[in-house]
């Protein structure tokens, strides 16, 4: 052992540390083999730390050095922001290839306990040239990146070299212990819990704090003033009149342009058709063949809404017609807002695609099952009637786009296939460096959604109709229906029959931003697996999947999810169907909230009558006393504007600030991508100019890398 008493101070002048500021220990022994060591401090205000830090390096036989003090001395306490501390290092045993530097963090009595955030190692062997004058000579660095925050309570942080690889191509036997610990470590903090039954499973944290800095983030607010909305918040009764909601809505949707256009054609067929394809839930609307059984129609009285002379099986036979059907609402319990209870309808729609290319819809039955008081409600009834059914689709579609098109297929699947890879996967798998910039931030924003609005005198409990009650059920539901083809875009689209639909913008630019994504996986993929064996073989990558079956899709073998992978080609499209879930389907459904949603009457969150169960006794209205109240309404805008406004600092889809993907082949292959998206991009900008209501949610300049809202 090499005691401390043996270290003395001095500075050195690097002339390859750029840095204000760097301290040299040197350690005095007879030593067999010497390293000079270079720490990074990110150069951010608070990175820093008193703290003291004791840095060890191992070899690749296992043999370590002595723990030395990097940040000693009475003059040195602080590792400065930007600082380099240069460390002098000699082994007394035969270290071989340093594999593996070990980091630990002490609180200093005295001094704040401040976390410190390590950009990285250098570990340059130095060597005794025999010639005169001469003297020590640097070998090449081996660089061992951090880029995250130690704590004091962290204990011993292990590091090794940025070279990314697969467990079978370890061969160091203390790397390959290494990566074991590491996973065993992380599988003892990070663990799974139900959040309710039938549901994919979450991570078991409750607050931010358990999150620790490293997978916790802050979000730069664009700044909004919701005062005016909040000064609604005491008026627990309906909107006196049209008039009053217009000057709600003027005083919020004056400056956005499709919120404007959503107010004036709202009421109309073919916008309602638009959003099935175009709106905040795209997902619902799919080609069909056959009449659903139970729905209650002569097809004779729907000939009046087909092309002169044609017949619904004609229409159904050329695939012109397309269904809605929210049955998976049918019998979930509704809440009660301000006291009075809401109510929840289970529509079938039919749609009839035009030979201009317009969806309208041309039948809706507001419950499922058929009967007298279930009255099926056609273009041709009084128009109070036509429009309060088409009503009550869209508060029904309001309930299914929150829950299943948004929490479910984006925001619980990308914490699944977080937590999966932490626990998995260990930092040194090409997979978890590709993945975690696109599911990292799940993990914070579901721990506050659960402890805000899906819970007591949260959004859900005070102003949707799906209330804290039916939560669990609709999304068990959910869970239930969901299949792997219907997250993986070109089988989506296709199963659905809307990817040859001239207006539908979503599926035509859905289609392309999974094609360039699934080109960059392919080629990641092809870098790290150079066939299928080593894919097979990958028993780090099967116990990911396996835990992703169990916990996300609860092994429901009809759900079609992966049990395993067997060929390249099956796991770059599953990855490819994480990534594009967590940024581009993300910001499809999350982002256009706020333009659709703003025209409360377009898409209302509740409604507090029941469906209607005759015709011709209503007037228009009579429909706003159906409508959600004015604070409700409010409390709910204020949440869809906070969710819906992309952060000051966001990242756009493939932008990376982490260091592997800054050379080599990850370089060249995120390179390749960014030019892909940025050419979708300026197709998407070019077609939008020609369109009298512009699509840009999947613009891939406008998609965030990640849920981080």
């Amino acid at each position: 052992m090499i005691s401390n008493s043996n270290i003395e101070h001095r500075r050195m002048p690097l002339s390859s540390v750029h840095a204000n500021t760097w301290f040299c220990v040197c350690v005095m022994a007879s030593a067999m083999e010497e390293f000079q060591v270079i720490v990074h401090t990110l150069p951010a205000p608070t990175s820093g730390t008193y703290s003291i830090l004791r840095l060890t390096l191992i070899g690749s036989e296992g043999s370590e050095t002595p723990p030395i003090s990097v940040n000693a001395g009475a003059n040195q306490h602080h590792l400065l922001p930007g600082s380099a501390c240069v460390v002098r290092v000699w082994s007394q045993v035969a270290l071989g290839r340093v594999v593996l530097v070990r980091l630990r963090l002490e609180a200093r009595t005295g001094f704040p306990d401040l976390d410190w955030h390590c950009r990285g190692v250098e570990v340059r062997r130095l060597c005794d040239r025999q010639e005169e004058g001469a003297g020590l000579q640097h070998q090449g660095a081996e660089h061992f990146p951090c880029c995250r925050w130690l704590r004091s309570v962290d204990g011993d942080v292990e590091l090794r070299n940025g070279d990314m690889c697969l467990l079978n191509s370890e061969t160091v036997q203390t790397l390959k212990d290494h990566r074991l610990k590491d996973l065993h470590t992380k599988q003892q903090h990070i663990r799974w819990r139900t959040f309710a039954e039938g549901v994919p499973h979450c991570v078991d944290m409750t607050s931010l704090k358990e999150l620790g800095p490293n997978l916790s983030y802050t979000r730069q607010s664009p700044g909004i003033n919701l005062q005016y909305l909040r000064g609604f918040a005491e008026r627990a009764e309906s909107w006196s009149s049209f008039t009053e909601l217009e000057t709600m809505f003027s005083h919020n949707g004056s400056q956005n342009t499709v919120a404007k256009y959503v107010q004036a054609h709202w009421a109309e067929d073919w916008f309602f058709g638009y959003q099935c394809l175009n709106g905040c839930n795209p997902l619902m609307v799919r080609q069909t063949r056959l009449l659903p059984p139970n729905l209650s129609i002569n097809s004779d009285i729907l000939c009046p809404f087909l092309p002169d002379g044609s017949s619904l099986e004609q229409e159904l036979e050329r695939g012109s017609i397309f269904l809605l059907d929210y049955e998976m609402l049918e019998g979930v319990p509704a809440n009660v807002i301000n006291g009075k209870q809401q109510f929840l309808a289970a529509p079938l729609v039919l749609l009839h695609l035009n030979q201009e290319g317009e969806l309208k819809p041309i039948a809706i039955q507001l419950q499922q099952a058929p009967g007298p008081q279930n009255p099926v409600f056609l273009p041709s009834d009084p128009g109070p009637d036509w429009l309060l059914a088409k009503t009550w689709v869209r508060c029904s579609d309001f309930q299914c786009h929150q829950l299943s098109s948004h929490f479910l297929r984006t925001h619980l699947l990308g914490e699944v296939c977080c937590t999966a890879t932490l626990r998995q996967l260990p930092e040194v798998h090409p997979l978890h460096q590709l993945l975690m910039p696109h599911i990292k931030t799940t993990l914070q924003i579901n721990i506050q959604a659960r402890a805000s609005l899906l819970a007591a005198n949260g959004v859900f409990d005070k102003a949707v109709g799906c209330g804290l009650e039916a939560l669990p059920v609709l999304l068990s539901r959910a869970t239930e229906r969901l299949r792997y083809r219907s997250l993986c875009v070109p089988d989506d689209l296709a199963d659905r029959g809307i990817h040859t639909l001239k207006h539908c913008y979503y599926a035509h630019d859905a289609l392309r931003v999974w094609t360039a994504l699934h080109r960059f996986v392919s080629g990641w993929v092809d870098v790290y697996y150079l066939g299928d064996q080593d894919v097979e073989q990958d028993s780090e990558l099967q116990s990911w999947i396996t835990e992703i079956y169990t916990h996300g899709f609860l092994q429901l073998p009809h759900s079609g999810c992966p049990q395993s992978f067997q060929t390249k080609p099956e796991l770059s499209q599953f990855v490819t169907m994480v990534i594009y879930c967590c940024s581009a389907l993300h910001a499809a459904v999350n982002f256009s909230q706020v333009d659709f949603d703003l025209w409360m009457p377009n898409c209302p969150a509740s409604m507090t009558h029941p469906p209607p169960q005759t015709k011709g006794m209503l007037t228009e209205d009579e429909i706003l006393s159906i409508l959600p109240d004015v604070n409700s309404t409010c409390n709910l805008l204020i949440t869809l504007f906070l969710l819906s406004q992309p952060a000051a600092d966001y990242v756009p889809l493939c932008q990376y600030r982490e260091p592997v993907f800054s050379s080599g082949a990850p370089r060249r292959l995120v390179e390749k991508v960014q030019a892909e998206l940025r050419a979708i991009s300026d197709e998407i900008t070019d077609r939008n100019k020609k369109l009298e209501l512009p699509y840009d949610y999947m613009s891939p300049d406008r998609i965030e890398n990640s849920v981080a809202i």
